[in-house]
């Protein structure tokens, strides 16, 4: 599992990205568990997510912010990566977004597609 947090905030929320190596939705279930497994993300106001899985197509999950898997899937697909889950996190600042949120978490996965090391295998 790769991380990485600190590098972006906006209006008091501040915003996490994770990812891994996954070939099946169960791998997705224990990717997911063994992240929340930390308080601080089993805390979070939002952990959405989306992989595009060898056998399977692509899956996502929300997690309570509307749109914001299928904006994580599109970003995979057009990379054209495939077996890798990645997780955007959110801590909510007390501040709504609107649309913006979506532009965060396509930073957010902007953000781990340019610093995680994508050759891991599952």
């Amino acid at each position: 599992m790769q991380q990485f947090s600190g590098f972006l905030t906006d209006r008091g929320s501040k915003y996490a990205v994770s990812g891994g190596p996954v070939r099946t939705r169960a791998d997705v279930k224990a990717f997911l568990k063994q992240l929340t497994r930390d308080k601080r993300y089993a805390k979070a106001t939002h952990n959405t997510w989306a992989a595009v899985l060898p056998e399977g197509g692509g899956v996502k999950g929300d997690d309570g912010e509307a749109g914001a898997g299928m904006v994580i899937l599109r970003k995979l697909e057009r990379e054209g990566l495939e077996g890798h889950v990645i997780v955007v996190t959110r801590w909510f600042g007390g501040t709504k977004l609107g649309g913006d949120r979506f532009r965060r978490v396509q930073d957010a996965v902007d953000y781990y597609l340019h610093h995680a090391d994508l050759t891991q295998g599952p």
